[in-house]
């Protein structure tokens, strides 16, 4: 009897676990609409159980969408590339090309008074239309953009998109001006990691000279090929353990000792400075590299 009992157990229990093993795993879609569905939470916690590999679990990273907010991950203003609307067609057109960028804000006077965003698809679609004889008016194929609070989660944006059928907003402070602005990429690299389109790769370096003295820098830039073409060495430091880091981001986490938050700047031991343009709670993007002649000139 307690043969048999034992074995119906066992074979319930193999049942059970070739059913589960049988379910195909959730793709990233499925998962990020996961977030969405409503259920309790031991519901939630429930499929998260049989169907999230623990292994995985620490480059999962859905729970952004709920645990982070809009101004965590948006490009700061100063930062923004946007047009006016008096632009002329030539140069929007320049515009897109050297930006690499394939959506624009378009502002009345300041960038305070957005208008919407032009779309280079739209754009290119006007230019090839057949009345190209009236004059250009960029606003003649702008695009809502959406205004949203710098507190907002970013799953409640990424619906709010998906409801809109919108790929970028305008985070507006308090005062009812333009803080920053985030896209729908922005919102998705939090998920699946940084995302690399053709203009990435074929139009942007990890670093580029804005200005004599001053750089502009991805913080996977590496400090072996920017010496290499700039003849800088940022790791001939006796501080700086040259072994252990290999990136701009690298080198700044170690002289700041933690992930530094967006603006601060962190002095490197050569006299230069490090500005943190673009960074979220877990790590820095982008950054903006000063040699000592820079700032003695910004003063």
């Amino acid at each position: 009897m307690n043969e048999t009992d034992g074995s119906s157990s066992a074979a319930r229990s193999a049942q059970s676990n070739n059913d589960i093993s049988d379910r195909k795993p959730l793709n990233i879609l499925e998962r990020i609409a996961g977030v969405f569905k409503f259920g309790s939470k031991e519901e939630q916690l429930d499929k998260n159980e049989k169907f999230v590999d623990p292994k995985r679990e620490a480059s999962n990273e859905l729970g952004n969408l709920l645990r982070l907010r809009v101004e965590d991950v948006s490009i700061p203003k100063a930062d923004i590339v946007a047009v006016h609307e008096s632009i002329t067609k030539n140069e929007l057109f320049d515009t897109f090309k050297n930006t690499a960028l394939t959506r624009l804000p378009v502002y009345e006077n300041t960038l305070d008074s957005p208008l919407g965003f032009v779309h280079f698809k739209d754009f290119i679609l006007k230019s090839n239309s057949n009345d190209n004889a009236k004059p250009f008016l960029v606003k003649n194929i702008l695009r809502n953009l959406l205004f949203v609070p710098p507190s907002m989660s970013l799953g409640v944006l990424l619906a709010k998109m998906q409801a809109e059928r919108t790929h970028m907003a305008l985070v507006i402070d308090e005062y009812g001006g333009v803080d920053a602005l985030v896209t729908i990429e922005d919102l998705i690299e939090q998920v699946v990691g940084d995302i690399e389109d053709e203009h990435d790769e074929a139009n942007q370096k990890d670093w580029l000279l804005e200005k004599p003295g001053q750089y502009l820098a991805t913080a996977k830039t590496s400090l072996r090929e920017f010496k290499e073409e700039t003849g800088l060495d940022l790791t001939n430091e006796e501080s700086i353990d040259a072994e252990e880091i290999d990136t701009f981001g690298g080198l700044v986490f170690m002289l700041a000792g933690r992930v530094p938050v967006r603006g601060e700047i962190v002095p490197h031991p050569h006299g230069m400075e490090f500005e943190v343009v673009e960074a979220d709670p877990r790590r820095v993007k982008k950054l903006r590299l000063r040699l000592p002649d820079a700032i003695k000139a910004a003063e």
